[in-house]
C-alpha cells in the first residue's frame, strides 16, 4: 500500500519536481491555498488549505501518513500584511506541528538550510534564524521531525541557480565584494530529491538534523565561474575586500532579476561558512553526487518544467488585515495569563477613552467613552484554546466589517520564549485609506506598548 504523503509549499520548486518524479511510489497530496480546477496528474491528490488556519490544516492532513514542509515565507495572502517573515514562518510551522500531531503524523520532513559553524544563533542573520525556529518548532509535538540543511540547491527553475545565471548572462565583468569568498557546498536537485525520498518513513533519521550538499566545497565566486563555463561565456569576475550587503543586495537583485525577498536573506546569509559538518552530514545512502556543473547544465538545457494543476481564483474578502506581533515572555507564563492581562491592560492604559465589559460567555466588549455600542467585540472559542494559545473571535463592533471572518489570539512558542499576538484576516468596517492610515498604525503601537508593559512587569 503506497504511503500518503502530503507537501506543504507543493506548487514550490522542489515540491514540484518531488511530485514529477515520484507520483507513482507515493500518494502524494499536494497541499494548496487556492481549489484546482484542473488536475493534469491523476496519481496525485490536491487538497485547499489555509496554512494559517489550525483547523482548516488538520482537515487537510486526515489519514497523511508522512508530511513534507517546504514553507518559507508565504507571500501575504490578505490585503494588508503587518508582521515579519520570522514571525510569520513560526505561527505557520506551529499550526502545521498542531495539526500533524492531531492526525497521527509520523514524520515531518522539513527542507531548510545549512547552519553556521561560528557564533551563537543571535549573531546568525535573521533568514538562519528563523530557519533554526521552524526546526523547533516544528520538532516540539509528536511526529518525528527529519531537519535536512541545504546549501543552494541546484536545478531546473530554481530561484538561486536562476540568480547565478542571469548574473552571468548580463555582466561581462563583475567586481566580487567579499561576500563571494564565502564557502559553500551547492547541491544538485536530483541528489536533494533522492535523500528526501530515502528519509520518507526512514526511522533512522527520526529526530535528526542533517545537513547535505555535494562533498564538492566552492566559493560563490567560483560557483560563478563555473556556471560562465557551463553557458560559454567568457567572464571576468575579481574579488574587492569589502562585504557591501546593501550595495551587493542593489546589484544582485537588478542583475541577477530576483526579488528583493529572495536576495536580501540571502545576502545577509554569505557572511557565514555555510559547509557540511562530518558530525551531521547526509550517510543513510551512498550517493554518485553530480557535480556542480553537471547540475547546472542540466539546469539550464532543462526547459520543460513538470506538469501541474490550474487554480480556481481565490473568492476571499478583498479587504483583510494580518497582523503579527511577537511579545517577551520570560517567565514562560501561559496564553491564557497573557490574554487575561491583556483585557485588563488595554482599558487601563486608555482609561480616559475606553472601557471592556465581559460577559458570562466569555465575550469581551470594548466601549469608546460612555458609548453604548462596543467598538471591539471579542469572543472566546474554548474548544480551540488551550494553555498555548487562546483564540477570540472577532465578533462584533463599528469597526468590524465583517464578524464572521476574522480571529485574535494569543499563541505560546518556542517553549514559552515567547508570545505572539495574532489578528487573522480582520475585514475593517472604515474606508482602507483611513484605515491604513490610522487603525492599522494605532493597533502597531498598541502591541508595541503591551509587549514593554510585559517585559517591565516580568522584570
Amino acid at each position: 500500500m503506497q504511503k500518503k504523503v502530503a507537501i506543504a509549499g507543493a506548487t514550490g520548486y522542489i515540491g514540484m519536481w518531488f511530485i514529477d518524479r515520484f507520483k507513482e511510489k507515493y500518494h502524494i497530496i499536494g497541499l494548496s491555498r487556492r481549489e484546482v480546477k484542473e488536475n493534469p496528474i491523476p496519481e496525485t491528490e490536491w487538497r485547499k488549505v489555509e496554512l494559517y488556519s489550525i483547523s482548516s490544516t488538520t482537515e487537510a492532513l486526515k489519514g497523511v501518513d508522512y508530511a513534507i514542509y517546504l514553507v518559507h515565507s508565504m507571500s501575504a495572502s490578505t490585503r494588508l500584511n503587518q508582521g515579519s517573515f520570522e514571525d510569520t514562518d513560526l505561527i505557520l510551522a506551529d499550526n502545521f506541528a498542531r495539526a500533524a500531531e492531531a492526525n497521527g503524523v509520523k514524520q515531518i520532513i522539513y527542507l531548510g538550510g545549512i547552519m553556521p559553524k561560528e557564533g551563537e544563533p543571535k549573531d546568525w542573520s535573521r533568514h538562519l534564524r528563523s530557519r533554526l525556529e521552524v526546526e523547533e518548532t516544528l520538532s516540539s509535538r509528536t511526529p518525528n521531525l527529519t531537519a535536512l540543511r541545504a546549501s543552494i540547491i541546484v536545478g531546473p527553475g530554481g530561484s538561486s541557480f536562476d540568480m547565478m545565471k542571469n548574473l552571468v548572462r548580463k555582466l561581462p565583468v563583475m567586481i566580487c565584494p567579499k561576500w563571494t569568498e564565502s564557502e559553500t557546498q551547492p547541491i544538485s536537485l536530483k541528489d536533494t530529491l533522492t535523500i528526501i525520498d530515502s528519509c520518507l518513513g526512514n526511522e533512522k533519521v527520526y529526530g535528526k538534523a542533517i545537513e547535505i550538499g555535494n562533498p564538492q566545497v566552492m566559493t560563490y565566486k567560483e560557483m560563478l565561474i563555473q556556471t560562465a563555463e557551463v553557458m560559454g561565456k567568457k567572464r571576468y569576475i575579481f574579488s574587492v575586500p569589502f562585504f557591501s550587503p546593501g550595495l551587493s543586495k542593489l546589484w544582485v537583485g537588478f542583475f541577477g532579476e530576483s526579488p528583493t525577498q529572495l536576495v536580501s536573506p540571502l545576502i545577509e546569509s554569505l557572511k557565514h561558512t555555510m559547509t557540511v559538518s562530518e558530525k551531521l552530514a547526509f550517510k543513510e545512502k551512498d550517493l554518485n553526487y553530480q557535480t556542480y556543473q553537471e547540475a547546472a547544465k542540466i539546469a539550464l538545457e532543462e526547459t520543460d518544467q513538470p506538469k501541474m494543476p490550474t487554480f480556481n481564483p481565490s473568492e476571499k474578502e478583498k479587504n483583510t488585515v494580518r497582523s503579527l506581533q511577537r511579545l517577551p515572555n520570560h517567565q514562560r507564563r501561559s496564553a491564557p495569563w497573557v490574554a487575561n492581562r491583556y483585557k485588563v491592560w488595554l482599558p487601563t492604559f486608555f482609561r480616559f477613552f475606553l472601557h471592556a465589559k465581559e460577559n458570562e460567555l466569555g465575550t469581551v466588549s470594548v466601549f469608546l467613552w460612555k458609548t453604548k455600542r462596543p467598538m471591539l467585540q471579542l469572543t472566546l472559542e474554548p474548544s480551540r484554546s488551550d494553555e498555548k494559545r487562546q483564540l477570540f473571535y472577532i465578533s462584533g463592533g463599528w469597526l468590524v466589517g465583517r464578524v464572521d471572518y476574522g480571529w485574535l489570539e494569543f499563541r505560546s512558542v518556542l517553549q514559552g520564549k515567547y508570545m505572539i499576538s495574532a489578528i487573522h484576516e480582520f475585514v475593517p468596517k472604515i474606508p482602507w485609506f483611513i484605515y491604513v492610515n490610522t487603525q492599522a498604525r494605532l493597533h502597531l503601537w498598541v502591541m508595541n506598548r503591551f509587549g514593554k508593559y510585559l517585559k517591565k512587569y516580568e522584570g
